[in-house]
């Protein structure tokens, strides 16, 4: 086995990583990991590291989990792939069965996709599409919610708003309509978030009012807009929205790539505010983290405006090679049988109420203005003298400052801007839980000490 040295120079020879620049590893060591175990990742160089975020936030049940390894092993000595065109396996539908016996209501067909970022495209294609079925061509555009984020391909990336992506790629982006977040981290003294939310939704009623006619879909983030720093929104936000889609003859999708599969405290973050959207899209913990895997789930409206004679030209002509492969389909099945067997929503809230009251702790700090939670995420927000109209500069990456403490301290924390959050794997401990605290405050106290 190589060592970890010999392995990140090779990698630095050949590897272009994701969201990094690249120079950046002239004086930031690349961090091998030889094997996964439990919360941690085992490095080349016999270190560990507790996988505080889930691996960009994919993974449910633990690294080198014996029962989703065991269903993808059982499934690889059958069938590897088949195209779904034509073709179908048995783990592609009972994956489907169970994903709409689960979902809100109405939700009954499953397109799958490889990818969040595709699960996306498939949603806004199949909303325009089905206006232009139905015959109201006029409707080709999206209102998002600022701050929102939704994937880099060139759809995703338009209906998101991280200001950098659009300013690089706008030449390339499809024109949206952008609506202020109901992120409560603006709300005023003494408004609660439910009150902050119903009054950053009269900006949305009144967009829709106006654009209703030329509008597939609103798309949002429920509850929680995570690239976008962990800001959080309350439900009374998505009831609102629903109603008011429903008034004004819009689609609602929710993006429940990141927050789905119990992130939020419920299975679906749509839950807490009980609706249903008219497309679903989900992926990242779908496989449990262990195989490229995403479905969009919609209605039998949505599907019969594409039901129709070949000659009509009504179908929907999207796929992917890999489209509901049978190895992520069983990594699938065996992280939805565990949800079943393990009563895992109940040990969740058990988990949640110890990391939000060690977090809580966090608040304490002279830099920090806000610790949030929503079930298993929980974010701590760093700005100058706690003040949140001071945030440090984001030249000065004061969440780098914090990655690289943990690092040494057995603790993979990759802060987003200056937001430190905890999305760990449901199998962490109590006492994981509170060594993983212990580490962040040591490090929010280094990164902020001048």
């Amino acid at each position: 086995m190589p060592t970890s040295r010999e392995l990140a120079e090779r990698d630095l020879r050949v590897v272009w990583h994701p969201c990094t620049q690249m120079k950046d590893h002239e004086w930031l060591p690349m961090v091998p990991i030889a094997r996964g175990e439990g919360v941690w990742l085992h490095g080349h160089d016999g270190r560990r590291y507790l996988d505080a975020i889930s691996s960009w936030w994919v993974n449910l049940f633990g690294h080198a989990n014996p029962r989703i390894g065991g269903a993808v092993a059982e499934q690889l000595s059958r069938l590897e792939h088949v195209m779904l065109a034509g073709f179908t396996h048995e783990p592609a539908v009972t994956l489907a069965e169970q994903l709409t016996a689960l979902a809100p209501p109405g939700l009954t067909r499953c397109f799958f996709a490889d990818n969040g970022s595709s699960a996306i495209e498939v949603a806004l294609k199949m909303s325009f599409h089905y206006w232009r079925n139905r015959g109201q061509s006029r409707k080709r555009r999206f209102i998002t919610l600022t701050n929102s984020y939704h994937g880099e391909t060139l759809g995703a990336l338009a209906v998101g708003h991280v200001e950098l992506y659009r300013e690089i790629y706008q030449p390339l982006l499809m024109d949206v309509i952008a609506v202020p977040t109901p992120d409560s981290y603006a709300r005023e003294p003494g408004e609660s978030t439910a009150e902050c939310s119903r009054r950053m939704f009269q900006a949305m009623e009144a967009t829709l009012a106006r654009h209703a006619d030329e509008v597939c879909a609103v798309i949002v983030e429920p509850l929680v807009q995570c690239a976008g720093s962990m800001r959080m929104y309350d439900p009374v936000y998505l009831e609102l929205l629903r109603d008011a889609c429903d008034r004004h003859g819009v689609h609602l999708i929710a993006d429940e790539i990141a927050v789905g599969f119990g992130r939020t405290g419920t299975m679906f973050a749509c839950e807490q505010a009980a609706i249903a959207p008219d497309f679903l899209c989900l992926s990242k913990g779908l496989t449990g983290g262990y195989l490229p895997l995403s479905v969009v789930l919609t209605g039998e409206q949505v599907y019969a405006a594409f039901y129709d004679e070949y000659a009509q030209l009504r179908a929907f002509l999207h796929s992917h090679s890999y489209t509901g492969n049978p190895l992520a389909c069983a990594a699938a099945l065996a992280t939805l049988r565990i949800f079943a067997e393990d009563d895992v929503l109940e040990r969740n809230r058990a988990l949640a109420r110890h990391l939000g009251q060690r977090c809580s702790e966090l608040g304490e700090l002279r830099h920090v203005a806000e610790v949030r939670q929503c079930g298993m995420i929980v974010a701590v927000e760093m700005s100058r003298d706690g003040d949140r109209h001071a945030p440090f500069p984001w030249q000065e990456r004061r969440g780098l400052r914090v990655y690289r403490h943990a690092l040494e301290r057995e603790a993979l924390l990759r802060p987003i801007g200056n937001t430190v959050y905890f999305m760990p794997p449901y199998v962490i401990t109590p006492d994981e839980i509170d060594s993983l605290v212990a580490t962040a405050r040591s490090g929010i106290e280094a990164a902020t000490c001048d």
